[in-house]
């Protein structure tokens, strides 16, 4: 069953940092600041990205005490050929930010006021790149207690390839979700999740994304979904085509994944980056592609749902296995945790945590073969482009396993 671990629950945005520093002056003293960074994207297309605050009010929030409808909060990522005086987007937003600040701070035991979040390599609300036809969609979840940010280094990297990413928040599981106005919603979820709780947010997450993919028609057909009807995005309407859409997530993410095609054939293709299977899939399998990537200490030999969800597959499938990795390598917090590492001063038994967490692996060698392989797999499924990356071992990326 999924767990939050100290990192995972609180930390597992990818709240660590980067080791480049700038220096300033305070009351006379020396400070210095850490400036976390994610690697750019490696497509040949400028990123933008967008918020949408979604609510869905044909359902009530099953998380809330009150008869309130669901909210979310989405992003969009998607190549723009006119990213020009638009700020870069914020890994995290302020309040959030501030949030995470301080839940991080405690479980580390070292403070983070001079710790900088990272900036994205998106263009905030910048008009979409005309295609010769609508673009294919790809969702992303994250794990459970984690948010949307941290696939941010993965969903901005197929966007630079030609995608639209949609990420999705999933309120009152999700640490902290900020609205707009600065409206904060934290975290709804015991401190020690049980089965149940897992499979109740398995169940919630369903929904979300199906009320999701509901919106993005509405979306493509030149409607504004956005609750507060903010301006969206040039050239957005027509720009997706809903007939190739595909998912991932990591952890729960992808356990949602696989949930969400069973019950919807609008997903073709689906990724689980390290995540168990809990539910319908486990046994009822899927004729569609799917990709399983793995850490190196988790696949079928470990994991019963695997090796269960496995033998039901009857389309295409595919078992990665990424070397010397954990299972938050497969999120933002490898790269910064190592950079955070470098940066700070931890004591023994965090630096040991967090190399329980995030593995051994070179976190800038896990991110390019991740990127790489994710790309290759939507490539082949939802655009029929085969680079031949998925039909065995490379000498590219000599990280990636294939597993029997």
């Amino acid at each position: 069953m999924a767990r939050r671990s100290l990192l995972a629950a609180a930390g597992a945005a990818g709240l660590v940092a980067t080791g480049t520093r700038t220096a300033w002056a305070e009351t006379g003293q020396r400070a210095q600041r850490i400036r976390l960074t994610l690697s750019g994207p490696t497509g040949p297309s400028q990123v933008g990205t967008t918020e949408l605050h979604l609510v869905d009010s044909s359902r009530r929030d099953p998380w809330t005490s009150t008869a309130a409808p669901r909210e979310l909060m989405v992003s969009l990522w998607y190549p723009t050929s006119d990213p020009h005086g638009r700020p870069r987007a914020p890994w995290l937003p302020t309040g959030a930010e501030a949030v995470w600040k301080r839940q991080v701070a405690q479980q580390i035991r070292t403070s983070l006021d001079d710790v900088d979040l990272p900036v994205t390599h998106a263009a905030e609300d910048a008009p979409v790149a005309a295609g010769r036809r609508g673009r294919p969609v790809v969702l992303f979840s994250a794990g459970y207690g984690s948010v949307r940010a941290l696939g941010t280094a993965l969903v901005e990297d197929l966007a630079s390839h030609g995608f639209v990413v949609v990420a999705v928040d999933h309120t009152y599981e999700a640490p902290v979700v900020e609205f707009p106005g600065g409206r904060l919603e934290l975290s709804r979820q015991p401190a020690d999740a049980t089965d149940d709780d897992i499979l109740k947010a398995l169940g919630v997450r369903q929904d979300d994304i199906r009320f999701v993919l509901d919106t993005l028609v509405q979306l493509n057909a030149g409607q504004n979904p956005d609750a507060g009807h903010r301006p969206l995005p040039r050239c957005l309407r027509g720009s997706l085509d809903l007939s190739r859409v595909g998912m991932f997530g990591h952890s729960l993410g992808g356990d949602t994944t696989a949930e969400v095609m069973v019950q919807d054939r609008r997903i073709r293709a689906g990724v689980n980056l390290d995540g168990a299977v809990h539910g319908a899939a486990r046994t009822a399998g899927l004729d569609r592609p799917f990709l399983l990537m793995g850490s190196a200490v988790h696949g079928r030999d470990t994991d019963d749902t695997w090796a269960d969800f496995w033998s039901q597959l009857r389309g295409w499938r595919l078992d990665l296995r990424l070397r010397d990795s954990r299972h938050m390598t497969y999120t933002d917090l490898s790269p910064l945790a190592q950079q955070l590492e470098k940066a700070l001063p931890l004591a023994p038994e965090v630096i040991a945590y967090l190399t329980a967490t995030i593995g051994t692996i070179d976190a800038d060698r896990a991110v390019a073969a991740q990127r790489a392989y994710l790309a290759a797999f939507f490539d082949l499924h939802l655009r029929g482009r085969d680079g031949h990356l998925l039909s065995g071992p490379s000498a590219r990326y000599p990280e990636i396993e294939f597993v029997p």
